[in-house]
């Protein structure tokens, strides 16, 4: 049995996918461009060690904070759409929310609506980021700095603007 090494992640590798994010970035009118850039800085500052798995997919622009690569592994999402940004709990449905703040019914997800970058610094919401992070059947790794990830990219999408 071999061991592979894991590729190394050179600097014009990580410059390239953050070139790559902030043309998925700016397909969105310039509020809601720079309400995604406010968010993303945010939760890099509150999940430093957290891997930002990016989704550029048809109904959405998605960046999911995981504790590992594995898209099963995330913990909370930044979700976008030409209707505003959002804040999606991958397992919010088991989340105590003594505020009432989540919105959705299925039978795992719920989130919040973002309304401008002040939401993530009110302390009901990092409670619910925090007990997002507490139930991660992955932990987040105690140091060290996450890496960005473009998983997948659709073809066809719909308007990141509204029309």
């Amino acid at each position: 049995m071999s061991i592979k090494t894991p590729p190394k992640v050179t600097p014009q590798a990580v410059a390239s996918s953050e070139e790559q994010l902030e043309g998925f970035v700016n397909k969105f009118d310039s509020a809601n461009a720079a309400l995604i850039r406010a968010v993303r800085k945010s939760m890099r500052k509150r999940l430093p060690s957290a891997n930002e798995l990016v989704y550029d997919n048809y109904n959405f622009f998605v960046i999911g904070y995981c504790s590992t690569e594995r898209p099963t592994d995330c913990i909370v999402s930044i979700a976008a759409g030409a209707s505003g940004v959002g804040l999606s709990f991958y397992c919010g449905a088991t989340l105590p929310d003594p505020h009432q703040l989540l919105l959705g019914s299925g039978s795992q997800n719920r989130f919040i609506r973002i309304e401008n970058a002040a939401t993530l610094g009110r302390p009901e919401v990092g409670e619910l980021i925090a007990a997002a992070v507490a139930q991660a059947k992955t932990p987040l790794p105690a140091k060290g700095r996450g890496k960005l990830i473009i998983r997948s990219i659709s073809a066809k999408q719909r308007p990141r603007r509204k029309g």
